[in-house]
């Protein structure tokens, strides 16, 4: 069964825009995808129809068998990790509380309240960032840390949160290229190692090409094309840029 899942979907807004056409895909336990198209093209919006940040018009989309809906949110929020390209982390906080946010679905309000998380979390928490190179840095205050340490942290909290579904929306969109390529990787190697599927939006071909086990084409919220990474050729990507700026 698939991880995650877009049946006949569509997505259109109250001005009128269409942004999802007719979508179904479906993504599975280990896979790493990524959507390809211009801006405005419908891939975040896909992305936030995963895990209930926007709602489908007609059509479902379910995760891990669970219909996404307002009565299933938080059921299926603790199953879809999510990484921005703005990191989306508290300034003022430290890391290791950052990466422990990851955690809050798992625990009632008091711990959201208190931020008194059990032992077991810390231990996660510690162990992510190990992973992501950032032990040193627990305890310093998330505004401190660059960009690049900033995205790693992202990845960190979304490792603790122990996700079946990864959503990474334009990750290394405002980084440098060489801290992109180590963002990459790491985000791609820790999806690997828990079996998660990673559903990835991304506007380099090259990276998508490098990093991706499959490549889907997005352009005015259909898709144009699903293929195996190791098929995707500039016939295949030229239209989805066709008029772009």
């Amino acid at each position: 069964m698939a991880l995650l899942r877009f049946e006949r979907v569509e997505k259109t807004f109250p001005n009128g825009v269409r942004a999802l056409r007719d979508v179904s895909l479906d993504f599975h336990a280990g896979e790493v995808a990524t959507v390809l198209g211009r801006s405005g093209a419908g891939k975040s919006t896909l992305l936030r129809c995963a895990n209930g940040l926007e709602t489908v018009t007609s059509g479902q989309v379910t995760v891990d068998g669970t219909p996404v809906g307002p009565s299933t949110l938080r059921q299926v929020r603790r199953q879809v990790g999510m990484v921005f390209q703005q990191f989306n982390l508290v300034p003022r906080l430290s890391v290791m509380a950052n990466v422990l946010c990851g955690r809050l679905g798992e625990r009632d309000w008091r711990t959201s309240l208190f931020f008194a998380f059990p032992k077991e979390d810390y231990d996660l928490a510690e162990e992510a960032l190990e992973k992501v190179g950032l032990a040193d840095r627990a305890w310093d205050r998330a505004d401190r840390l660059s960009g690049g340490q900033q995205q790693r942290v992202a990845i960190a909290r979304t490792l603790v949160q122990r996700p079946k579904v990864v959503l990474a929306d334009e990750p290394v969109a405002s980084l440098d290229p060489s801290v992109s390529e180590t963002v990459m990787e790491l985000l791609v190697e820790s999806v690997r190692a828990t079996g998660s599927a990673l559903v990835m939006n991304l506007h380099q071909v090259e990276t998508a090409r490098r990093f991706s086990d499959r490549i889907i084409g997005i352009r005015e919220g259909s898709v144009s094309f699903d293929v195996p990474a190791s098929q995707l050729d500039e016939g295949l990507t030229a239209p989805l840029y066709a008029g772009a700026e």
